[in-house]
């Protein structure tokens, strides 16, 4: 029997394993209270990032890795394998004690993000791809998460158009996550990220059937030369038409 907790895993249970740890790390760095604001968010992005990378390093020595906190890691341009990883995505509301952050742990096969796991360690759960559960009922009205401090207003426009309820909310990861747990129906995004901001968040999205695609309807394509991607919609699936109606009818035209 190995006593290694991570021996023997598959591709999803060891994104899910690796967001988990982390998120613990993360957690227990916070409630020790030593740091707070920005120094406990750097030192938290520091920290975690170096865990993700050495268990990724043990587990899965021969795959490229892609990370907001680190330069590439093995041939990533070339691979066909690669980890994009976001070892604290809410840098901001996990340094001011909130509990909208989350670890992302992707896996992009072939440039999809085929596998992921999004941690929320103040809420004790890790969303994964390979556990996908039915969606809550929709909202009544519907519920479009925005940015709590820039809500775009491309997003805030196409609200207004569908009558829907803003639902503000800090990391990328967590805004998703809303919409997979029902908790909102909408997230349209516009003002620029990078893979690592939405590999696995678009990875669990789309396990659980929800409608993930950039904002012109092309598919969401992972490990670019050139790692920024910035615009996308995440949503129920029965909403992809009513949604794309709304900014095609709410974006101006030149």
């Amino acid at each position: 029997m190995p006593s290694d907790p991570l021996a023997r895993r598959d591709d999803a249970a060891l994104a899910a394993e690796i967001a988990a740890i982390a998120g613990d790390y993360l957690c227990s760095l916070r409630d020790r209270q030593e740091l707070s604001g920005k120094a406990l968010g750097a030192a938290g992005d520091e920290g975690a990032n170096q865990r993700i990378i050495e268990m990724l390093r043990r587990e899965r020595p021969d795959d490229a890795i892609l990370s907001e906190e680190c330069a590439d890691v093995g041939h990533r341009a070339s691979a066909r394998r690669v980890w994009i990883v976001d070892p604290l995505d809410g840098t901001r509301e996990y340094g001011e004690g909130r509990d909208d952050w989350a670890v992302h742990v992707a896996l992009a096969l072939d440039g999809i993000a085929a596998i992921g796991a999004v941690a929320l360690p103040s809420l004790g759960t890790v969303m994964r791809s390979d556990e996908p559960s039915p969606l809550p009922a929709a909202g009544d009205p519907l519920r479009m998460v925005v940015s709590r401090t820039r809500p775009a207003k491309e997003a805030v426009a196409v609200a207004e158009a569908l009558g829907a309820v803003l639902v503000p909310m800090g990391s990328a990861g967590a805004k998703a996550m809303a919409v997979v747990r029902g908790q909102a129906d909408i997230y349209l995004h516009s003002g620029g990220q990078y893979e690592w901001d939405n590999a696995a968040p678009v990875a669990v999205a789309s396990a659980f059937g929800l409608y993930c695609a950039r904002l012109d309807g092309s598919p969401m394509r992972y490990n670019s030369a050139d790692p920024s991607l910035g615009d996308f919609l995440i949503c129920r699936a029965e909403l992809a038409d009513l949604v794309n109606n709304a900014m095609e009818k709410t974006t101006p035209h030149s």
